[in-house]
C-alpha cells in the first residue's frame, strides 16, 4: 500500500463508507500513485459519531512527476485492513447523495508515498557505495567573487585519498562568479585541505581550495595564498600561533529577511533571556546549531563549542585552538556545512554584522590569539607588546575586518567604538580583551573583539600574526602608544 504525504489539490471523491472496509488496487499508467486519508480507524470513528450515513472524501494529490495519467481504483472488502498503513491526510465534506451515484474511478494528478519518487530519491542519497566501488565523490569548495560567498562542485575520484597533494587541480568559469572576465574566464582550483563529507558519508570528501589564474598567480579574491606566506615565515612558524575563532551568525525566516522565531514585522521581548537560553520562548534554531555541531565533528573540523547568542535567532560556534593557516581552513569549511544545513532546513543564514538595527546585539567573529611566547611564563608582557602593536595599526585592521562593521562597532552592545582603540582585562567593551585568568597567571592569550561575523579568517589570522610578530613600529611611535594605553612594555 502506498502512502501519501504531500497535499496540493483535489482530484476526486469516494464514499467514506467504502473506505472504512476496503483495500485498494491500482491500474498503473507509466508511474506509481497513491491516495491519502486518515487511518481507517479514525475515519470509522468520525462516521459513527455523525448522524449522517454518507460522506464524501476529497482526495488531494500533489504533482511529483511530470505526467498526470488516469488510473482506476477498484474497491474490495478484505478480511482485515488493520495492518495496512493507510491514510495520511483527509478533508471530509458532508453531502447528501443518492446511493446509486458512487464514484468508482478518478484522475490521479500526482502522488507521494513511502515507495514514491521522493522517498526513492532519499534512499539513493543515503546509498553506501563502498561495497560496490572504490570510487568516491570529492566536493571542491572555494570562495566566490564577493569574498564571502561559497561555491562548490563535485567530481569523481578513482579511489580514496588522504592528502590534498593526491588530488588533481580543477577549473571553473570565473566569469560566472565575478572572478574573471568572459574572454578569459578559466580559474584554477588548487586543493588545500580535506574534510570528511557528512552529507554523503563513506569515503567521500570535502575539499577546501584556493583560486589561481592559469599562469599560477593567485586571483585577487584568494586571501589564503597571502596568509600561507605569512604563516610559513620562519619567525611566525617558530611561535606556533594559536587561534580560537568565535563565529556568530543569524538565522532568518525565508522570503521576509526577519530573524527566525520573531513575529514577522514585529519584535520579541527585549534582550536578556536569550543568551544561552533554554525553552521554546527563548531558543529558536537549536536543531540547526546541533546538526551543524555534529556535522563539524564528523567532518574533522576542530569545533570546540556552540551556544545561543544575546539576540534571539542568533547563534555562535567556536573553532579552535587551531594552528596557523589551519584556522582559516576549518572556519571556511564549518561555514560551508552551515550553509548546506540551513539550505536543507529552508532557513536563511546571514553573516551580516548588524542584521537588525536598534537595541539588538550585532554579530561578530571574535578571534582569540596566542603565540608560544605568550603561553609561557612571562607571557603577559609579550601580550602587552602585541596590544601596543595592534593599537598602532588599528585602522589597517578595521579596514580588513569585515564589511558593514561600522554598524556594529558603535561602543554599545558589548563593542568598542570603531574609531578608537582600547584594551582591558575582562572588559567586553574594548577592542582587545584580556581574560582574568591570563592576568592572574601572567600568561595566556588575548581576544580581538573587532572582527565582524563576515570577516575572512585567512585575512584576520594572518594580519594578527604579521602585526604582532613581523611588524616593528618606530621607537617613538611605540613610546607614544604605550603612554596613551598606560602600557608598561
Amino acid at each position: 500500500m502506498y502512502m501519501f504525504t504531500s497535499i496540493m489539490y483535489v482530484s476526486t471523491r469516494v464514499y467514506i463508507q467504502d473506505l472504512i472496509h476496503c483495500s485498494f488496487s491500482f491500474i498503473f499508467v507509466n508511474s506509481s500513485f497513491a491516495i491519502c486519508c486518515k487511518h481507517s480507524s479514525l475515519l470509522k470513528s468520525e462516521l459513527e459519531s455523525s448522524s449522517s450515513s454518507r460522506y464524501f472524501l476529497w482526495i488531494k494529490m500533489a504533482q511529483i512527476l511530470a505526467a498526470s495519467p488516469t488510473c482506476q481504483m477498484r474497491l474490495t472488502k478484505p478480511s482485515s485492513i488493520a495492518s495496512s498503513k493507510l491514510w495520511n491526510s483527509v478533508v471530509l465534506k458532508q453531502k447528501k447523495q443518492s446511493s446509486s451515484s458512487k464514484v468508482r474511478s478518478f484522475k490521479v494528478m500526482a502522488l507521494q508515498s513511502d515507495n514514491s519518487t521522493i522517498n526513492r530519491v532519499e534512499s539513493l542519497l543515503n546509498l553506501d557505495t563502498k561495497p560496490f566501488t572504490d570510487r568516491i565523490i570529492a566536493e571542491y569548495i572555494w570562495i566566490g567573487g564577493s569574498g564571502i560567498d561559497l561555491r562548490s562542485k563535485s567530481r569523481t575520484l578513482e579511489k580514496p585519498v588522504e592528502d590534498p597533494s593526491e588530488l588533481p587541480k580543477w577549473n571553473y568559469d570565473g566569469s560566472s562568479t565575478g572572478q574573471a572576465p568572459g574572454e578569459d574566464s578559466e580559474v584554477i582550483l588548487y586543493p588545500q585541505a580535506i574534510f570528511r563529507d557528512p552529507f554523503r558519508g563513506g569515503n567521500n570528501i570535502l575539499v577546501i581550495c584556493d583560486t589561481y589564474t592559469p599562469a599560477g598567480e593567485p586571483i585577487p579574491t584568494n586571501k589564503r595564498a597571502r596568509a600561507a606566506e605569512i604563516f610559513s615565515n620562519k619567525k611566525v612558524n617558530e611561535e606556533i600561533p594559536w587561534f580560537g575563532i568565535e563565529q556568530e551568525y543569524t538565522l532568518l525566516q525565508p522570503n521576509v529577511n526577519w530573524p527566525l522565531g520573531w513575529p514577522v514585522g514585529a519584535y520579541p521581548g527585549p534582550q536578556g533571556p536569550y543568551y544561552c537560553g533554554v525553552g521554546a520562548e527563548k531558543s529558536w534554531g537549536r536543531d540547526i546549531s546541533d546538526a551543524h555541531y555534529k556535522a563539524c565533528l564528523y567532518a574533522g573540523i576542530n569545533i570546540s563549542g556552540t551556544n545561543g547568542e544575546v539576540m534571539p535567532g542568533q547563534w555562535e560556534f567556536q573553532v579552535g585552538p587551531s594552528v596557523g593557516i589551519e584556522a582559516g581552513d576549518h572556519v571556511w569549511c564549518a561555514r560551508y556545512l552551515l550553509e548546506r544545513i540551513t539550505e536543507q532546513a529552508g532557513v536563511v543564514l546571514t553573516l551580516d554584522p548588524k542584521p537588525i538595527e536598534g537595541d539588538w546585539n550585532g554579530a561578530g567573529c571574535h578571534t582569540n590569539y596566542s603565540t608560544k611566547s605568550m603561553r609561557e611564563d612571562g607571557g603577559f608582557e609579550v601580550i602587552k607588546k602585541a596590544i601596543l602593536n595592534l593599537s598602532l595599526r588599528h585602522m589597517e585592521h578595521i579596514s580588513a575586518y569585515g564589511e558593514g562593521n561600522e554598524r556594529r562597532l558603535t561602543g554599545k552592545h558589548e563593542t568598542a567604538s570603531i574609531d578608537q582603540f582600547s584594551w582591558g582585562v575582562a572588559n567586553r567593551g574594548c577592542s582587545i580583551r584580556v581574560g582574568r585568568d591570563t592576568e592572574k597567571k601572567g600568561k595566556g592569550y588575548l581576544e580581538d573583539r573587532r572582527p565582524a561575523s563576515n570577516m575572512d579568517p585567512y585575512i584576520v589570522t594572518s594580519l594578527l600574526a604579521e602585526t604582532t610578530l613581523l611588524w616593528e613600529p618606530t621607537l617613538e611611535a611605540e613610546a607614544l602608544a604605550a603612554q596613551k594605553l598606560s602600557l608598561k612594555v
